[in-house]
């Protein structure tokens, strides 16, 4: 038997897995991810005649393969969300991007600075790379198929969906940063004034224009077209949803800009244009049965790593650091962030707790260490290694039981028609 038949045979068998345990799974506190993890594992200590996984061996395969997964994810919490962007309606979101993501950045790199040791360059990006919550491995806590109904969204899975499809693209300033001291040293002196101009905000703004042109451009081709050849809503094309993000992360990427963002804008543009559209659903569901193929790969390869090795540079006082990241910091940075908001506290400590770890911390990680020499790469894999095995697993097994109970709770509590008047409750 050849090494090659044998891979036909896994590919296959992962593949309809992927189609089967989403059914198999569903209510149950145990995810997608987790099994796949575990079965990476086990695929590679049983077949020892593998390739070797190891990100650090092959840091541009890592990249190129991370990249896919993220900007793939992006494009369906795009479209999934039936929310218009707005500053009231997305203040949730807003509040866990303008304060608890930087909070988490900093609080991640002073761990690994004050506690760990690692130079400042290090140990910015392992806050930068550990930060933003990930669009790939979180469907548990993300919003469902595309609806139309703008009010049909819960806060809690709106909060994570739309949190995780923008911070990829904004944590990606503080990612550069890391590289620039990496490259020129730590005094800000050297660096800084490029990077606020460069890498902030000429990149910031080229990728929030690249993304709204494109999906308008898109939108009107998709819906308003007066051709009928043009007119591709007509036509239930989902594969076009493929065309729609690789077009909108290579315009953008060829200018100069950041494509995470442009992706998501795009899909949230071409939503705009006819929000209530049923291509939207179709686009959606092609996307999804990529990005599910591309977790189950990515899954594969992470666990392979794992036990080919990834995880030895740890220490207990990194351990403690990453869990100190999954656990204490993200949990609180948010919570604070949603100080003085109407959301009940049940669903504020579910929005703070369920900042998931996955695909995109592998991805800035994976870039920045081609684009800059850091000494302390192999720990740093580590760490992410560990971070996104922890959140798998944790998250993956909470997930479903905590959603269901305040699925309950805000199924039970009284309508506005139900509720006591003042002189009822007095």
């Amino acid at each position: 038997m050849q090494l090659l038949d044998l891979v036909y045979l896994a590919v296959g068998a992962a593949a309809l897995l992927a189609g089967l345990l989403p059914r198999l799974l569903a209510g149950q506190p145990l995810s997608l991810p987790i099994v796949f993890l575990g079965l990476g594992a086990l695929f590679y200590l049983l077949v020892p005649a593998l390739p070797d996984p190891d990100p650090l061996a092959h840091p541009g395969l890592a990249e190129h393969l991370t990249e896919l997964g993220v900007i793939v994810a992006l494009m369906g919490a795009g479209l999934k969300l039936d929310r218009p962007i707005g500053w009231r309606r997305w203040s949730t979101t807003w509040r866990l991007l303008i304060i608890a993501m930087p909070v988490t950045i900093a609080a991640g790199a002073l761990l690994g600075w004050w506690w760990l040791g690692l130079v400042p360059a290090s140990a910015l990006l392992l806050g930068s790379a550990a930060a933003p919550t990930d669009p790939v491995l979180a469907a548990d806590v993300q919003v469902g198929e595309p609806s139309g109904h703008a009010h049909g969204e819960d806060e809690v899975r709106f909060s994570l969906t739309s949190e995780a499809g923008l911070n990829d693209a904004l944590a990606l300033p503080f990612v550069y940063a890391a590289i620039a001291m990496a490259s020129a040293g730590p005094a800000p002196s050297d660096w800084i004034g490029e990077w606020l101009l460069h890498d902030v905000l000429v990149k910031l703004a080229i990728g929030t224009v690249g993304g709204l042109v494109v999906g308008k451009a898109l939108g009107r081709m998709f819906f308003r077209s007066r051709t009928a050849t043009m007119h591709l809503a007509s036509q239930a094309e989902g594969f076009i949803a493929l065309a729609a993000t690789f077009l909108a992360y290579g315009v953008t990427e060829v200018a100069g800009g950041y494509g995470f963002l442009a992706v998501f804008l795009c899909a949230r543009s071409i939503r705009a244009t006819e929000r209530d559209s049923g291509y939207h659903e179709v686009l959606h569901d092609f996307v999804e049965q990529i990005e599910r193929l591309l977790i189950v790969l990515l899954l594969v390869l992470l666990g392979g790593a794992v036990v080919r090795g990834l995880l030895e540079p740890l220490t207990w006082p990194a351990i403690a650091v990453a869990a100190a990241i999954v656990f204490v910091v993200r949990p609180i940075a948010a919570r604070l962030s949603l100080a003085g908001t109407h959301i009940n506290p049940g669903e504020k400590i579910a929005i703070s707790v369920f900042g998931i770890r996955g695909i995109g911390s592998l991805f800035y990680l994976a870039y920045a260490t081609t684009q800059a020499r850091f000494a302390d790469s192999a720990l740093l894999w580590a760490m992410a290694g560990f971070i996104v095995v922890l959140s798998v697993v944790v998250h993956g097994v909470t997930a479903t039981p905590i959603m269901k109970r305040l699925d309950r709770r805000r199924d039970d509590a009284p309508t506005p028609d139900d509720a006591p008047t003042p002189k009822e409750s007095a």
